[in-house]
C-alpha cells in the first residue's frame, strides 16, 4: 500500500518509491502483453476519435444537468461490457446533475487504482461553441481537451487493457464528477462520493489534460489550493471634507486600499499567489454571485462600504492556514473609524508533491523509457490549477494530467491533438496493468 494516510506518508515514501519502480521491468523492453496493449490503442485510433466526437457534441455544461446526464449515459455504454459495474449517484441535493461511479474488482491483493475525470465543461447550452470540428491529427469542440479527452483516454486504456489480458485481475474504481467546472455547495455532499473512494483507495490517477512544456511532456504530481474570498470594509459616511478626522475616519473605501496594500506586502512566499479580482465600494455597493458590481454615491460623499472578491492558491493545506491566519490578522488591524471583516469560500484543498507521488512519476518514466517515450519531468505546480484529485490528496497518492493535451480550454477555440489519445492510452495502460501485477 502507497501512503494512504498524511501520517503514513513519511514512513512509507521510501518503500513506496522501491515498489513502483520495481514494478518496471529492468530491461528497458515491452511485454507480450504490454506489446498487445500499444497495438490496440493503435488499432482503435479512429473509434477512440468517434467517441470523442459523440462526447463533445452532448452538451454538458456544469448546469445542463440532462447534458451531464447523457454523457454519465454514453461512458455507462463504454465501461460496462468492460466488466466494470456502474452507479449514476444524482446530486440533486447541490443542484447538480450527480457523478457515475464504476468499479471493477480485481484480484485478491491487487492494488485498488482510483480513476478521477470529469463529465461536465464551462460550455453551457447559450454557448455558440458546441460542435466537434477535426482537423486533421487536431480537434476543436467544447470540452474536447477539458476533460472529455481524459474519458476517451480512460476508455482506449481499458480496452487495450482487457484485449492484453491485463484488466481482468484489476481492482479499479472510476469517479467521474458531473460538476468539476462549478463544483455543487456544500463541497462536503458534492464530493463526498470522490473523498470516500479515495479512503479505499491506493493510487490514484487523474485523466485532466496532459501539460507539455517547450514540447515535451511534463509529469504531474501536484496541484495547488483555491480558496476564494470575500472583504468587506465599512466606514462612517459624511461630507468629504471631513476624511481622516477622528470625528469620520478614514471611510471605506481606504480601509479596503490598506488591506489589499498589506497582503501585497506581507502576503508573499514560495508558491502563494493571491488576487483581488472585483472590486466596488461607495455609499452603497454590493458584488452578486455572478460577480456584477453595483454601486451609488459621490466624489464629495465618504463611502460607507466597500467589497472585494478574490481567491488564493497554495501548495500544501498547512501552507492554506498559515495564509488564511495572516490575512485576518491583517484585516483586523483597522484603520480609524472602519470597520473590516473577510470570509473564505470552501475552497478547493491542494495536492502536495509528496515522496509517494515522486515515485509514481518515477513508474511513469519507466513506462516512458520501455516505450522509447522521453522521461516527464515534474511540472512546476503554479503552472496547474486546482482538480477533484486534490480532493483525495491527503488520503492517497496520485498522479495528474494522464488526459489528452489541448490548447485554449475554457475558451471557444478549444483544441484537442487527438494523437496524444494514443500515448496518453498506452502509457495509462502499461502503467495501470503494471500497478496492478500481483507481488
Amino acid at each position: 500500500m502507497i501512503g494512504r494516510t498524511v501520517l503514513g506518508r513519511a514512513a512509507a515514501a521510501a518503500a513506496a518509491g522501491a515498489l513502483l519502480i520495481a514494478a518496471a521491468p529492468a530491461a528497458a523492453r515491452l511485454s507480450a502483453a504490454e506489446k498487445t496493449i500499444g497495438r490496440t490503442v493503435d488499432g482503435e485510433f479512429e473509434r477512440s476519435v468517434g467517441l470523442l466526437q459523440r462526447l463533445v457534441d452532448q452538451n454538458s455544461g456544469t448546469l445542463n444537468l440532462e447534458g451531464v446526464t447523457a454523457v454519465g449515459a454514453m461512458m455507462r455504454a463504454e465501461l460496462e461490457p468492460l466488466g466494470f459495474t456502474v452507479t449514476w449517484k444524482p446530486m440533486a441535493q447541490v443542484q447538480r446533475a450527480g457523478h457515475l461511479i464504476a468499479t471493477h474488482a480485481g484480484k485478491a491483493g491487487a492494488k485498488k487504482l482510483l480513476l478521477i475525470g470529469h463529465l461536465d465543461t464551462v460550455f453551457e447550452r447559450d454557448s455558440p461553441f458546441q460542435t466537434f470540428v477535426r482537423k486533421g491529427d487536431l480537434a476543436e469542440g467544447p470540452g474536447a481537451g477539458d476533460d472529455k479527452g481524459g474519458l476517451v483516454v480512460i476508455v482506449a486504456a481499458l480496452r487495450a487493457m482487457q484485449a492484453a489480458g491485463t484488466l481482468a485481475g484489476a481492482d479499479i474504481e472510476i469517479v467521474l464528477t458531473g460538476d468539476e467546472e462549478d463544483a455543487g455547495s456544500p463541497h462536503s455532499l458534492s464530493r463526498a462520493d470522490l473523498v470516500a473512494a479515495g479512503k479505499r483507495a491506493d493510487i490514484a490517477l487523474d485523466f485532466e489534460g496532459l501539460v507539455t512544456q517547450d514540447g515535451k511532456d511534463m509529469g504531474s504530481i501536484a496541484r495547488r489550493s483555491v480558496t476564494d474570498w470575500t472583504l468587506t470594509a465599512s466606514g462612517r459616511t459624511g461630507h468629504s471634507s471631513l476624511i481622516f478626522t477622528p470625528e469620520q475616519g478614514d471611510g471605506a473605501v481606504n480601509e479596503l486600499v490598506r488591506i489589499l496594500a498589506a497582503f501585497r506586502k506581507e502576503l508573499p512566499e514560495p508558491n502563494l499567489t493571491f488576487n483581488a479580482g472585483v472590486i466596488a465600494g461607495g455609499a452603497r455597493a454590493a458584488i452578486d454571485e455572478s460577480g456584477t458590481g453595483s454601486v451609488a454615491g459621490k466624489s464629495n460623499i465618504i463611502p460607507a462600504t466597500a467589497i472585494a472578491l478574490g481567491d488564493f492558491r497554495t501548495l500544501s493545506n498547512a501552507q492554506t492556514e498559515r495564509v488564511r491566519a495572516k490575512m485576518m490578522a491583517i484585516v483586523a488591524a483597522h484603520a480609524p473609524g472602519t470597520d473590516a471583516k473577510i470570509e473564505f469560500g470552501e475552497g478547493y484543498p491542494a495536492m502536495a508533491p509528496t515522496e509517494g507521488n515522486k515515485a509514481l512519476l518515477a513508474a511513469l518514466n519507466a513506462v516512458n523509457r520501455d516505450l522509447g517515450l522521453e522521461t516527464m519531468a515534474p511540472l512546476d505546480p503554479l503552472k496547474r490549477g486546482a482538480g477533484d484529485i486534490s480532493f483525495v490528496a491527503g488520503d492517497v497518492d496520485g498522479l495528474v494530467g494522464l488526459g489528452t493535451f489541448s490548447t485554449g480550454d475554457h475558451a471557444p477555440g478549444e483544441t484537442v491533438d487527438l494523437a496524444s489519445i494514443r500515448r496518453q492510452a498506452k502509457r495509462a495502460a502499461i502503467l495501470m496493468s503494471r500497478l496492478s501485477a500481483p507481488r
